[in-house]
């Protein structure tokens, strides 16, 4: 039985977003004035990312070192050896993880509103971040013997039974009943997978330490491991939604318009909710569970610039990427010489947002 999602009433909404839509693709020069926006705004949070810090590095240092990188160039950045391990050994890796979190949660998050129709989808709220989180788990208490690559793989699994359970309630209970049900069958799920997992946490208590640490949300990595683990997955799960943001928007009419169209959306929603669900796996097995960059960001974005997909979704990438990593910037400075957990930072910010963005949609829900 299909869930409507989609919160409207009748089909005067969706032939109103379908010209607003139309007048939006008009304007290309306008979209990439837009994203190029997003790519300055994303390399400025790159850049204070790898200024703050207790080692004070210098902008011109930064730039250099990163100039020197370039195959045939060589310049002198006037840094010390421990000023290079520092920004190539310790900042720049975290940065370079901040970027692919926030990228994949707000690609994600942005998607999973897409298909669903759902102003409310996010991978925290579907039950997907905790089925990753109960995944990775496991393989944390597994120690060594699932390999780098086992944790990933294991939260991908853990995740795709999240949403998969989630919708499966959804669509048993809540058939018509509006887009809050989905929600509340992510709750539900979410808090089945967290029992399972704190049973699983109370049963290896010599591993307690790590997976509290992980569970609270975290960017600190050593050296590049993190970020060549996340990497493959986040550029593969970016590209193919972004890929399909053009379908998004035909989608965003309704599925029979969308088919009359030429387009399958049960097989659109496959491929982006299984496409999703590994990318956000991926970097919530490496950061740990962090949430609301889903639901911030995109709602952020089409406040600011609209909610055709074809913009939506690159500038919802740069930000959310931007979003993270001035978020780590605040985890690690505000009670500096201690590190507050990034899960705690975005919670603080995530949580009053969803609270707008519920009452925005009060009407439709």
């Amino acid at each position: 039985m299909a869930l409507d999602l989609t919160g409207e009433r009748g089909g005067a909404a969706a032939a109103a977003r379908a010209r607003a839509l139309r007048r939006l693709a008009a304007r290309p020069h306008l979209r990439w004035t837009k994203v190029g926006l997003g790519a300055v705004v994303c390399l400025g949070a790159v850049l204070v990312g790898c200024l703050v810090g207790p080692a004070g590095l210098g902008v011109r240092g930064v730039l250099l070192e990163l100039v020197d990188a370039v195959p045939g160039v060589e310049v002198d950045s006037g840094m010390t050896l421990t000023q290079q391990a520092i920004f190539w050994e310790i900042r720049l890796p975290r940065v370079v993880l901040g970027v692919l979190v926030g990228a994949m949660l707000a690609a994600a998050g942005t998607a999973y509103q897409g298909v669903f129709r759902n102003p409310l989808a996010d991978p925290y709220l579907l039950g997907i971040s905790s089925g990753a989180g109960l995944g990775a788990t496991v393989g944390i208490v597994a120690g060594g013997g699932v390999g780098p690559v086992g944790i990933p793989l294991l939260a991908f699994v853990g995740g795709l039974l999240g949403v998969a359970a989630t919708y499966a309630l959804g669509s048993t209970v809540g058939a018509g009943r509006g887009a809050v049900v989905i929600v509340l069958a992510g709750v539900a799920v979410g808090a089945f997978f967290n029992a399972i997992q704190n049973f699983v946490q109370q049963q290896y208590d010599d591993s307690l330490l790590s997976v509290y640490s992980w569970m609270l949300g975290r960017l600190s990595t050593d050296g590049w491991s993190d970020v060549v683990i996340a990497l493959p997955y986040v550029v593969v799960s970016c590209a193919v939604i972004l890929v399909h943001r053009r379908v998004l928007d035909v989608m965003a009419v309704g599925d029979v318009e969308a088919a009359s169209l030429g387009v399958d959306p049960a097989r659109v929603r496959l491929v982006l909710v299984v496409t999703a669900t590994l990318g956000t796996a991926a970097v919530v097995s490496v950061s740990g569970l962090i949430g609301f960059v889903g639901i911030v960001v995109p709602h952020a974005v089409r406040l600011l610039f609209g909610a055709a997909h074809h913009t939506l979704l690159p500038l919802a990438l740069l930000l959310g990427a931007a979003f993270l990593v001035l978020a780590d910037v605040v985890a690690r400075t505000a009670l500096a010489p201690s590190e507050v957990p990034i899960g705690v930072v975005t919670a603080l910010v995530g949580a009053p947002f969803f609270l707008v963005v519920l009452r925005r949609h009060r009407g439709t829900l």
